[in-house]
């Protein structure tokens, strides 16, 4: 059935970035209707990720304002645009940032997630929670299964444990890892962190030597795989060099500030070392966060338990404050003022 506002203007409330590091401003925005291959969403609830953060304080080089952040989002299809035939008004989605054409040679690879052009769920899930599988908690859960391929019985370090890191230790946990490691230098995220899998913790701030030096002593010769969480380039580079000589593998999660390069010796790579990067975890994302949507439904992975405040949108400034004082995994935010 065709929604009344079809092929009209509509005019919805936005939380405005206007300048980098400036508190965002509650705005009417006018949202024109979907051309052809379009589809408008009506945003219920969305959750802030810490790239919303990164862009808004002016490090992400793609980042232009003023601009709407929200990427972790949920929500239901308001109209369709011409052509438009998997989804249709009413429909439950979840706007994911990488999107999945099937038509570019990217798609037709069967190689990558990385798209160059919204995922339909089960309309009984819960918008409000499984809004955070448009982003953070898919990325680390796909970052072990999808990019590292974790087997059972490995050796893993998560470097950062926010959700992401955790969501990492989640999907470990799940592979059958035999000691999953959190690296983190506040103390106070291990007991969290323990409920998510993490089985041992090390604060850097502890050790006087190199944080890669203590965990390949801790380890027998180094880490089958770590997963560097933060974003930091030198946190980067000690995830690597934890690895195992021969067949150790690194995964890139986290996002550096615009301009950051990463360094190493060649000879790390030499012998046998591998790096990697994952974006939105390997996973595809109309045919695949379905499926994670049915097994948070299932009850096989976690995603309430990320949750740790809930707001309206005219909070979203004290939420943000929330989520960089480092005391929030994730909050969601009500689209009602």
């Amino acid at each position: 059935m065709a929604s009344p506002t079809q092929g009209q203007v509509i005019t919805c409330k936005a939380a405005v970035a206007y300048e980098p590091n400036k508190p965002l401003v509650i705005e009417d925005v006018q949202v024109a209707p979907p051309q052809a291959g379009e589809v408008r969403v009506k945003i219920l609830f969305t959750a802030l990720c810490h790239t919303d953060h990164y862009t808004w304080s002016g490090k992400d080089p793609e980042g232009l304002f003023p601009c709407i952040l929200g990427h972790e989002a949920a929500g239901v299809v308001e109209s369709v645009g011409e052509g438009v035939t998997e989804v249709q008004p009413g429909d439950h989605v979840i706007p994911c940032y990488q999107a999945k054409c099937k038509e570019c040679k990217f798609c037709k690879s069967g190689k990558t997630n990385l798209c160059g052009k919204c995922s339909k769920i089960d309309p009984q899930a819960p918008l409000d929670k499984v809004c955070l599988l448009g982003s953070g908690v898919s990325t680390g859960l796909g970052a072990v299964w999808n990019t590292a391929k974790v087997e059972a019985g490995s050796i893993v370090a998560v470097f950062g444990l926010g959700t992401v890191g955790l969501a990492v230790a989640e999907g470990a946990k799940a592979a059958g890892a035999s000691r999953i490691i959190g690296i983190d230098i506040d103390n106070k995220k291990f007991d969290v962190a323990k409920n998510f899998g993490v089985t041992e913790f090390v604060n850097p701030k502890d050790h006087d030597k190199p944080i890669q030096q203590v965990l390949v002593d801790l380890t027998d010769g180094g880490l089958d795989y770590s997963f560097e969480c933060i974003g930091n380039v030198s946190v980067m580079r000690a995830a690597l060099e934890c690895c195992h000589k021969g067949w150790g593998t690194s995964v890139i999660v986290g996002v550096a500030a615009s301009g950051q390069e990463i360094a190493t010796r060649p000879f790390q790579l030499v012998t046998g070392r591998v790096w990697k990067g994952t974006a939105f975890g390997g996973f595809k994302s109309r045919t695949q966060v379905p499926w994670l949507v049915d097994k948070y439904m299932n009850k096989e992975i976690k995603v309430d338990e990320y949750i740790t405040h809930n707001m309206n949108l005219a909070d979203i400034n004290d939420a943000f404050h929330l989520l960089h004082e480092g005391g929030c995994l994730r909050c969601v935010l009500a689209m009602e003022i």
